[in-house]
């Protein structure tokens, strides 16, 4: 067979026609079909001799003058790509989708007006809102706007800067995210970073009507600032990049809320990012913990939050940087009040998609993605051991490892993934089960179906965070009327009736911006990280 193939590859006639054959075919007919094949193309052309070039029949082998192309496959290719190329329609528009209906001009001929009202054209960063509601902006966009016109060195912005820099706003960003990011972040960044939302979230403190008790203890306000800024990258940077990008802007309420502040006067109404009794939780429950008051807490008090309820296995991964940036938490060992924040919403609710990943990536010892038999036995020794402690017989980590299985589910067996624990939407009970011994034995002790009927209720239900901060805030102010009371009463011991509710303020006043300078001290260096 060898000696066959070998003397048909030399014969110059059939070599001629296998090759005339690889230029126009993927493949090579056998040489018992040379004789059909040529008869067959003879045919072709006799019945066709109009045929036009660019064909993919080629000529026959004898007929090297023919004008016929000697690839034709190639040049058919081109021909049916080259109309896909041209007609697929732009599809990605990172600043937004341009509206082709809208006549700048126009917005900027009413802008121009509306700085005619305004006394030597000049608008101070009050009189900005003015000129934001004109440009079709939520209020609070005011002061971005007032920086991005380079109001900020002069004190006013004029109309022929804000024109300027309006239309080249509008010219090159066409959705609300884009123009947020636009004029929130420094020159020439597409992202926002948390520096970049203290000049808004200042104009939110001194203006909003819900905070004008304030405005007698300023030493709050970065306090404030603070944790609403940390609440809006614990919502919307899915990423945990510290940089929120304007597709995260997007895909968060963030923007609808921001809007809102203009309709609602009581800002504990808002309870996402901004409500000030969310705040005040947070901070007192910070307060106790840092008992020297230097602003930062150290792993032994964080040990401390609730009773000791969480292990200190899950601490010490905590303070590993697992979830926390910087060199201040990794070289000294120290926590500061930003990443308090994000270890209480994650700790009281378990749901949110951030706090499922901010447990995930404390279990996740080696870093693999992945939480293995080993680790989950790793953090179940801590709690065997504190139930023993406490008269209380463990269950064994073999039944425990088989009902954490069929809790999760996972696609893998023997391998949960974060993917795994949001789709089951048992996280909570999960994660308590391994590093939160009182949340677990309370898990135990509750009726299962009632666990059921959680999972499969959807309904607008508030959030455990939200129902936590509400609990404690109440704790908070009944403990604050009682001291009061108690004070008065020791004042005046001659008066018998008890004091009113409105004679210590409301839920957002009195009690507020009283109690807590009193209650955490002087802080004269509260700006200091």
């Amino acid at each position: 067979m060898m000696i066959k193939e070998t003397s048909l590859r030399r014969d110059p006639d059939l070599r001629g026609e296998l090759a005339f054959l690889a230029r126009g075919c993927d493949f090579v007919l056998p040489s018992r079909f040379k004789k059909r094949l040529k008869s067959f193309q003879q045919t072709q052309i006799q019945n066709k001799p109009e045929k036009k070039p660019g064909t993919p029949l080629p000529p026959p082998a004898t007929s090297p003058s023919s004008p016929q192309p000697l690839s034709p496959v190639p040049h058919v290719n081109n021909v049916v790509s080259a109309p896909l190329s041209i007609n697929i329609p732009r599809f990605y528009f990172p600043e937004g989708l341009p509206d082709t209906c809208s006549n700048h001009e126009q917005t900027l001929s009413r802008i121009e007006t509306a700085f005619m009202d305004i006394e030597d054209q000049k608008a101070d960063i009050y009189e900005m809102g003015k000129i934001a509601k004109v440009c079709g902006c939520p209020l609070y966009w005011k002061a971005p706007m007032f920086r991005a016109a380079g109001g900020e060195k002069t004190g006013f912005v004029t109309s022929q800067s804000f024109i300027a820099m309006w239309r080249k706003l509008l010219n090159n960003h066409h959705d609300d995210a884009s123009k947020f990011i636009c004029l929130l972040a420094k020159p020439n960044c597409s992202s926002l970073e948390q520096e970049d939302f203290i000049p808004l979230l200042q104009d939110v403190v001194d203006t909003h009507p819900g905070l004008t008790f304030l405005k007698d203890a300023p030493e709050f306000h970065s306090r404030y600032i603070t944790t609403v800024i940390q609440r809006i990258f614990y919502t919307v940077n899915r990423s945990w990049s510290g940089k929120i990008t304007s597709t995260e802007i997007r895909k968060s309420n963030f923007l609808q809320t921001l809007a809102l502040l203009e309709e609602e006067e009581d800002i504990n109404q808002i309870t996402d990012y901004f409500s000030y009794e969310h705040f005040y939780v947070i901070y007192c429950k910070f307060w106790e913990l840092d008992t020297d008051h230097d602003l930062y807490i150290s792993q032994a008090d964080l040990s401390r939050y609730n009773d000791q309820a969480s292990s200190n296995r899950i601490i010490e991964r905590i303070f590993s940087g697992a979830v926390t940036r910087g060199k201040t938490i990794q070289k000294e060992g120290r926590m500061s009040y930003a990443d308090f924040v994000w270890f209480l919403i994650s700790e009281e609710d378990k749901r949110n998609p951030t706090s499922i990943e901010y447990w995930f990536r404390c279990m996740d010892v080696d870093g693999d993605g992945i939480l293995s038999m080993y680790e989950l036995e790793y953090f179940y020794e801590e709690q065997c051991e504190r139930m023993e402690a406490m008269g209380i017989e463990p269950l064994p980590f073999h039944d425990l490892l088989c009902q954490m299985l069929d809790l999760v589910k996972p696609a893998a067996d023997g391998k949960i993934t974060l993917r795994d624990l949001k789709r089951c939407r048992m996280a909570h009970i999960f994660y308590d089960t391994f590093f939160n011994l009182e949340k677990y034995l309370d898990h135990e002790q509750r009726d299962p179906f009632a666990v059921q009927k959680d999972v499969e209720n959807e309904g607008p239900e508030p959030s455990d965070w939200d129902r936590f901060a509400a609990e404690e805030y109440e704790t908070l102010v009944a403990e604050e009327s009682a001291q009061a009371q108690f004070q008065e009463g020791f004042e005046d011991y001659e008066t018998d009736e008890p004091a009113s509710p409105s004679e210590f303020g409301n839920k957002g006043s009195k009690i507020l911006s009283a109690s807590l300078p009193e209650k955490c001290g002087k802080l004269q260096s509260v700006d200091e990280e």
